[in-house]
């Protein structure tokens, strides 16, 4: 073996979203950490959408943010700009969206993780990652150098014997063009790992000027969206806008007479794409009813011409993209720049990891994003800042960090992926949150940030503004109790056309009524000393309390559950009366509580309550 240039205590592999997060994280809990990249252009580099947050995604950015991570940070530094998704459906659901330069983007990480103490960033392809018979790990580039660790966070991305397609041509590369990693894979293999091949894609990059906006529908950003980062002070006004168009009947035809020479229809790509983000072509076959779609024309960056085509992503060859392109309104005449394609990659199966993204069978070695068989920046930027913490925390000793799914949703995320065996990319939606009234955009830093304080993430600065806003929430709440008569509710209320009961109300009956605002009871003196977001998560637990408190009755029975551990040598094979699907899954996926045990397809609510009566009688309390 060659000899080792240099030892540290934490090695990151892989340079994207998932990979600076880790390797911050564990770089700033004091752990000298190395950080791959297969290339340093790739550092946080947006591969397909310039985009950060959106539904569900949004809230996971908050929640890194509020547990001392980066993304929020650098998507405010990179805005062109900001709206906030679904505020017709209700707070549980509004998720912030930026649209942001990716250019920008891929700067302000790379110089932030440049100038990070504890933190180097190496250029370089790991090819090889073995255990030592003292348990560290040696990682070996592809220039035959080899470096030590106690402790390896594997963040390859979409890079793992990769492929690119567009129609006939093939080539073995990453997104973008850029290196992909070719051997990694089979040290995986041999150290225990079970390899899936997912596949995504990426629309065309077309020119601006080429676009007749005139037959788009401009899409501004809001002044009126608070930061991703809770220590930015506010966002800059909206640098360039989107534009929304759709497809057409003749996009429709085009594809479903060239679908022979999609590769996703002609047997070229193996792997399985995301339901949830499918190809234009895909679309077109899948929702045969549908005469168009909905299509977005968003700015790749301030400085470029280039606009990105989402909801239009594809494979097929360049010259079926140009008439499928040329069918969309507005887009007549337009220009590609870059072709669409599709990529495949191998990714592990993530069951085989536990709740703090370490694997099971291999102390010490810790996965985070599309590796892990998930989809998006947010989510494996979720993954990375947990598994680098738990890195971190690996090396010196300390007990796993891990988040719950009633406290965050990339508790819930690191949950589905470790427990359900995912047959495709996974993507985080708030519908598979149960608890999503809770794990509201708007209050991240009140369920996480004393948690990132605790791990030693969380700094002075953004402490003390956490302190400050809920010091600001029980100055409101004093508020609440205040009894307002009817001479001055009573117009107040006419207008807004509630009824006017002729008894003195407390300022929460007043703000519970449905018509009565926040900023209605401002005009009449109250909350006039209170922050904006102090009094918006007022506001909402005023209005919601009802559902809120059985959100949190529910979140109390679930913990009974959650709370039961499992014995992680336990042959569920032996346990009389559990049916045999569920314990071949119990056995491959080994659980960590009952809770996870139920969420694990094939184990029915009869098979829990057999491995409780089991527990009761034969494991006993210290």
């Amino acid at each position: 073996m060659t000899k080792t240039e240099k030892i540290f205590e934490v090695i990151v592999i892989g340079a994207g979203h998932a990979g600076c997060e880790a390797a911050l994280a564990s770089a700033r809990l004091g752990c000298s950490t190395l950080m791959f990249a297969t290339n340093l252009d790739t550092v946080a580099f947006l591969a397909c959408n310039p985009s950060i947050g959106g539904t569900a995604k949004g809230q996971i950015v908050k929640e890194i943010d509020a547990l001392g991570g980066e993304m929020a940070i650098n998507a405010d530094k990179s805005l062109l700009q900001m709206r906030m998704l679904n505020r017709g459906k209700g707070p549980a659901v509004y998720s912030p969206r930026a649209q942001v330069d990716k250019n920008a983007y891929h700067v302000n990480m790379k110089k932030t993780v440049e100038n990070t103490p504890n933190l180097y960033l190496r250029q370089g392809e790991a090819i090889k990652i073995e255990q030592n018979e003292d348990g560290t790990f040696c990682v070996t580039t592809a220039v035959e150098l080899t470096y030590s660790c106690k402790a390896v966070v594997v963040c390859c991305g979409v890079y793992l014997n990769s492929r690119t397609l567009v129609g006939k041509c093939i080539r073995e590369s990453g997104p973008n063009g850029f290196a992909n990693a070719r051997y990694l894979t089979e040290s995986l293999k041999k150290l225990g790992f079970r390899i899936s091949r997912f596949k995504t894609g990426t629309p065309a990059r077309v020119r601006l000027e080429s676009i007749d906006l005139k037959k788009t529908t401009e899409q501004k950003g809001e002044n009126d969206v608070l930061p991703f980062s809770y220590v930015t002070q506010s966002i800059p006004a909206t640098k360039r806008s989107c534009y929304l168009t759709y497809s057409t009947a003749e996009t429709k035809r085009i594809i479903l007479e060239n679908k022979h020479l999609a590769p996703i229809y002609n047997g070229e790509i193996n792997g399985v794409g995301p339901r949830y983000c499918p190809s234009i072509e895909d679309k077109v076959v899948r929702f045969a009813d549908k005469e168009k779609h909905q299509i977005f024309l968003e700015p790749e960056a301030e400085d470029t011409c280039e606009f990105y085509v989402q909801g239009a992503s594809s494979s097929m060859p360049a010259s079926v993209q140009e008439q499928i392109y040329r069918s969309i309104e507005g887009l007549e005449n337009v220009e590609i720049m870059r072709d669409a394609y599709a990529i495949e990659y191998d990714c592990i199966d993530a069951t085989q990891l536990n709740s703090a993204l370490m694997a099971k069978h291999l102390p010490g070695m810790f996965f985070a994003g599309q590796i892990n068989g998930t989809s998006g920046y947010e989510e494996a930027a979720g993954q990375g800042i947990v598994a680098g913490i738990n890195a971190a925390r690996y090396v010196q000793g300390k007990t796993p960090f891990t988040l719950r799914r009633d406290n965050s949703y990339i508790g819930v995320l690191i949950d589905d992926i470790t427990t359900k065996e995912n047959t495709e990319p996974y993507r985080m939606m708030t519908s598979r949150a149960e608890h999503r009234l809770i794990l509201r955009q708007d209050n991240a830093d009140l369920r996480l940030t004393e948690t990132g304080r605790q791990i030693g993430l969380v700094d002075d600065e953004r402490y003390a503004r956490y302190l400050h806003k809920k010091q600001q929430i029980e100055l409101a709440q004093k508020e609440l109790k205040s009894v307002v008569s009817p001479k001055i509710y009573g117009p107040l209320f006419q207008q807004k056309q509630e009824a006017v009961t002729g008894a003195g109300l407390t300022v929460d009956e007043m703000l519970r009524r449905p018509n009565i605002t926040a900023k209605d009871l401002q005009e009449l003196g109250y909350f006039s000393n209170i922050d904006p977001d102090a009094i918006y998560e007022i506001e909402l637990e005023s209005k919601y309390r009802g559902y809120i408190e059985k959100e949190k009755e529910a979140i109390e029975q679930a913990n009974k559950l959650e709370n039961k551990p499992l014995p992680r040598d336990l042959d569920y094979s032996q346990i009389d009366g559990l049916r045999i699907e569920a314990r071949q899954k119990l056995n491959k996926i080994r659980p960590e509580n009952l809770g996870q045990a139920g969420r694990i397809l094939g184990v029915s609510p009869a098979d829990i309550q057999i491995l409780i009566v089991y527990l009761a009688q034969n494991i006993h309390k210290d």
